[in-house]
């Protein structure tokens, strides 16, 4: 059961592996499992092209031994998520990747000109810190997902472990580089965990 307590108008969520810090996130990483150290070549691409900047809200969640879902949304208790995404990695690998400090994920799609907004992409090829794993999928939220994000409608920052389910929530640096490149950038005022998402399109 998630508990709630204020913090600068909106709550943190209060449960039995509640972390606090960034700084803590890696030791919520070990409750649960190869730590690679690639670099993402688009990087620097998405951070010196003349882009278009917001903040949004972004989750990462999973079942200890399910696969882990990213939910990208305008604010935090907004009902309709900008992207769903299914992704192709189990929820206690991706715990063992965030106990290296630096995670980035890149997602690439190619379609055909005129296929529409590059996140309405149904499926991505799926790379985290440069290894392909497999491929991500885009979906509509169940009814498992929107209790979850409804309980968490007023938690802006948080990490933890909730009925089996590990999650992560905080603001992201949102830069829309171009109408074939979108890219989302953990906000963490401890500078200590660094996760972003990078998609891509190239046309067929």
């Amino acid at each position: 059961m998630i508990m709630s307590y204020p913090v600068g108008g909106r709550t943190a969520v209060d449960c039995e592996k509640q972390v606090r810090s960034w700084r803590l996130l890696r030791s919520v990483a070990e409750l649960l499992l190869p730590t690679c150290n690639c670099m993402i070549t688009q990087e620097n691409e998405f951070r010196h092209k003349r882009s278009s900047s917001s903040t949004v809200s972004g989750t990462i969640y999973g079942q200890r031994r399910g696969k882990v879902s990213l939910c990208i949304q305008t604010n935090p208790d907004s009902t309709s998520p900008i992207l769903l995404l299914e992704l192709a990695i189990p929820t206690n690998v991706l715990a063992k990747e965030m106990k290296g400090g630096s995670i980035r994920f890149a997602f690439e799609c190619k379609t055909d000109p005129g296929s529409g907004p590059l996140l309405s992409m149904p499926a991505w090829t799926m790379y985290c810190n440069g290894r392909k794993l497999g491929f991500a999928v885009k979906r509509k939220p169940s009814r498992a997902d929107v209790e979850l994000l409804q309980k968490m409608q007023n938690v802006v920052v948080g990490a933890g472990v909730d009925d089996d389910v590990m999650y992560l929530r905080g603001m992201f640096h949102r830069f829309h580089a171009s109408a074939n490149s979108d890219s989302f950038h953990l906000i963490d005022p401890d500078a200590a965990q660094e996760l972003s998402f990078y998609f891509l399109r190239s046309y067929c």
